[in-house]
């Protein structure tokens, strides 16, 4: 992305409906993550049911309750809009405006006590997304963020604004992925192992938490491969109205790919030409 294609008002550009909609919209997602956060705090190390679903993934009973109490209220409140979530079918997917759920990103953090697991929501009106919520319950923390609204953190501490780094030169900068194993079996990312030796720092914080951290301006990027809609839907608004530009790793603005890399905007063709080598 060039100077040109990111930034807090080349996001706002995307906004597809009036200030008092869009915060009407992220109103009622803050208000179903109240209640998201409820059952998932209820449910965290304690016995859980866990099936295994078709791609060897697994799935919680807290996951299942999320999203059916998700669909519901969506449904109540706004009965003519579509919802695309990961554990049930869709539905109204070809719907003007549409929610896109994940009930609990990181289940797997979920299932084995570790507290980096949230409710991810955006919405999309006519194919650009116009809020994302992620909701972190363990770590009592929220990030979200509206078109032309700025994206926001929200934590113990109270509630700031948050930004992208400045950071432009790949030696400084602090590089996260979700799994180095995955991100190399792909075959999407051969330059991976040389871009990391070169950054000045590397972790591996995955799912919701690596984008958050890009968002404030902690990391540089985030760089991940296998995702899903509901996994991208939410980060996507938070880090481009922080300032920051998302796309696949061939540079195209998307949630549907194979490939996902948020950074801050001023790293992205860099990160993007060494991740493809």
């Amino acid at each position: 992305m060039s100077g040109s294609t990111y930034g807090p008002d080349w996001s706002a550009g995307f906004r597809r409906g009036s200030e008092a909609e869009l915060r009407d919209w992220l109103a009622f997602a803050e208000g179903v993550c109240d209640a998201a956060d409820e059952i998932a705090r209820n449910a965290f190390r304690r016995d859980l049911v866990i099936e295994t679903k078709p791609d060897r993934s697994f799935v919680t009973e807290a996951d299942t309750a999320i999203e059916r109490l998700v669909r519901t209220r969506i449904a109540d409140a706004y009965p003519e809009h579509g919802v695309i979530g990961e554990e049930l079918d869709d539905e109204a997917a070809d719907a003007a405006v549409r929610w896109i759920v994940d009930p609990i990103d990181a289940t797997h953090n979920f299932m084995r006590g570790v507290p980096l697991f949230g409710t991810l929501l955006a919405v999309e009106r006519d194919g650009e997304l116009q809020i994302g919520v992620m909701s972190a319950p363990a770590m009592r923390a929220r990030w979200f963020a509206w078109r032309g609204g700025g994206a926001w953190a929200r934590d113990l501490d109270g509630e700031r604004r948050i930004a992208v780094s400045h950071v432009a030169r790949l030696e400084d900068a602090q590089l996260l992925y979700g799994s180095a194993t995955d991100d190399r079996r792909s075959g999407l990312m051969p330059g991976f192992d040389a871009l990391i030796a070169d950054a000045w720092r590397e972790r591996g914080f995955g799912d919701f938490w690596g984008y958050a951290l890009v968002a404030e301006g902690a990391a540089e990027a985030m760089l991940e491969v296998g995702m899903s809609p509901w996994d991208l839907a939410a980060p996507l608004v938070i880090i481009e109205e922080a300032g920051g530009g998302v796309t696949d790793v061939v540079g195209r603005r998307r949630i549907d790919a194979a490939s996902f890399v948020g950074s801050n905007g001023r790293l992205h063709e860099t990160i993007l030409a060494r991740l493809r080598g």
